[in-house]
């Protein structure tokens, strides 16, 4: 940042000659010029003061945060039905094929005799093909051309092996083999048993045995939230593992879901209505922010014409050439942060609407999009409280202290990751909470947080000394590195940055070129000098008409 000294020192010049400009400090257009740049910088209410200008931006971000944050918990409220509602089907198809689940809820659920892998397969045939009779649920077969889709169970193995761990020699195709038979609901039991007579299982060649079946059922819980219910498609898959070959055949039920519009329905009583409000309030959030993007681009991009309206006063009247910090102080980031929240705000009521005509089911993304718009508006206030100069001081600290945050914080990232990668390869094998480099990423994380030690240091399985020993230093060796080195300095950054501009408040220094221009113009927003248009002081684009 350079001294302004120089700046405020060239006052004592009345002329200055650049090329064939002849510029006079006194004019009357560089002290428009001075006071357009103040009111540039001005807050909404300043502007107000100064010229009467109403703050259409201020009021309509406000109006934002009230219909952004009312949009956002509608959409919730549908979303956690529809996430509670696939949660609670996955649970009941675990309890409905799988046999004795509730013995196995606090623990993975294996099987390790073939015996109890054949006869969990003909559990799960049998409870389907009886699901009618068994369920509470409204639950029916998925069906298509008007026929039900069978069950199908189907097992890869290898092409060819020949095992023998007595002598210790193998001979493997590692090419892999599909067998599958299918099971219709519409055939009896003892049919369906015959078609498997001849479906056998190799275990040594075995990969996995996954049985395929397709559910429809309707949520009719959204009823009592004056909403239309949604037809489901469950495509459930129940697995068999048994890739390790360890003698341990791990089984899962995964469901992957499709939402679509029902074709026939009537809700006795009901009438569009709602829908028509639900539709119009998110028509009329899609209308404020992209008024909002209006005027905010707008901003911007006048932002940036007087900054390239300042590079060539300052370089034709002083010779010199604008710091990058100076030039960014007319880019508003704000503005910058209300126009991604207003895309981003676009985007997810317009796909908030296909999903309320049932014409998309992207409640994920839509999500996505909306809780990330309601978080950068909410962000956005802080703005407004930065008009009052005692709670400035958090704004101002966090935009000096960015770059010097991210320098550090990439240093510490090396460490860091160093010691993800040790963690992983070394303590992976013997802890669950190293096992993959995702995990260790979280628990490494925690323990930078002061959470989880103890059970992080307890849960270490005996892989004998060497490994214990290197775990204790390699733990002990991390939490004292970052939680009394790293996390200090790193407080100790931010502090020390809160200083310097709690230093700059008290002492109202101008701390940049920018700022000591500006400083020199002592016009209050009350006095009425801003109250004259702006196509004189336009005319600082082409300087060598206006100054001289």
């Amino acid at each position: 940042m350079e001294d302004p000294e120089p700046l405020l020192a060239s006052r004592s010049e009345e002329t200055r000659v650049t090329g064939h400009c002849r510029w006079t400090l006194g004019s009357k257009q560089v002290e428009d010029f001075r006071r357009r740049l103040k009111y540039f910088f001005m807050n909404p209410c300043e502007k107000y003061r100064a010229r009467g200008r109403k703050p259409w931006k201020l009021m309509l971000q406000i109006l934002k945060i009230a219909i952004i944050t009312i949009q956002l918990v509608s959409f919730g409220l549908s979303n956690e039905m529809m996430v509670t509602f696939k949660d609670e089907s996955l649970t009941t198809f675990r309890h409905l094929f799988l046999k004795g689940y509730e013995q196995h809820r606090t623990g993975s659920y294996a099987l390790y005799t073939k015996a109890d892998v054949y006869d969990h397969i003909y559990y799960i045939i049998n409870r389907y093909i009886n699901l009618q009779n068994l369920t509470v649920g409204n639950l029916a077969y998925g069906s298509v051309n008007g026929r039900h889709t069978p069950l199908c169970v189907c097992q890869e193995l290898y092409r060819n092996s020949s095992i023998d761990p007595g002598n210790g020699t193998f001979d493997i195709d590692p090419h892999i083999d599909k067998d599958c038979v299918s099971i219709y609901p519409a055939q009896p039991f003892d049919d369906n048993v015959a078609t498997l007579e001849n479906f056998s299982l190799d275990f040594k060649r075995l990969l996995s045995v996954n049985i395929y079946l397709t559910l429809k059922t309707i949520n009719l819980q959204t009823v009592r939230h004056h909403e239309l219910p949604d037809c489901y498609d469950f495509h459930i898959t129940i697995k068999f593992d048994n890739r390790a070959h360890s003698g341990e055949i791990k089984v899962d039920v995964e469901n992957e879901v499709r939402i679509y519009e029902c074709r026939d329905w009537n809700v006795e009583g009901a009438s569009g209505k709602n829908d028509y409000l639900l539709l119009s309030f998110d028509s009329l959030v899609i209308l404020a922010c992209f008024i909002s993007l209006i005027l905010c681009t707008r901003s911007v991009i006048s932002g940036i014409q007087l900054q390239s309206e300042f590079n060539t006063f300052f370089l034709a009247y002083y010779n010199k050439i604008v710091s990058w910090s100076d030039r960014m102080e007319f880019v508003n980031g704000w503005y910058i942060l209300i126009i991604v929240s207003d895309t981003l705000t676009i985007a997810g009521s317009a796909l908030k609407i296909a999903i309320q005509t049932k014409y998309l089911t992207n409640y994920d993304v839509c999500s996505i999009l909306l809780g990330t718009a309601t978080m950068l508006v909410w962000v956005g206030v802080i703005r407004y409280f930065g008009f009052f100069k005692k709670y400035n001081i958090l704004i101002l600290t966090l935009r000096a202290a960015f770059p010097n945050v991210i320098r550090f914080c990439c240093c510490a990232a090396m460490i860091y990751l160093g010691y993800c990668f040790c963690g992983w390869i070394v303590l992976g094998p013997y802890h669950d909470k190293f096992r993959t480099l995702d995990k260790v990423t979280e628990c490494l994380f925690s323990l930078i947080n002061g959470d989880d030690m103890y059970a992080t240091f307890l849960k270490m399985r005996h892989g004998g000394y060497m490994v214990w020993l290197f775990s204790r230093l390699y733990l002990y060796s991390f939490i004292s590195l970052f939680i009394y080195m790293v996390l200090s300095l790193f407080i100790a950054l931010i502090n020390d940055t809160y200083e310097t501009i709690k230093h700059h408040q008290q002492d109202k220094v101008p701390v940049s070129q920018l700022q000591a221009f500006i400083a020199e113009c002592r016009d209050q927003p009350e006095s009425g000098r801003y109250q004259t248009g702006e196509e004189a002081a336009a005319c600082c684009l082409s300087p060598c008409c206006c100054f001289g």
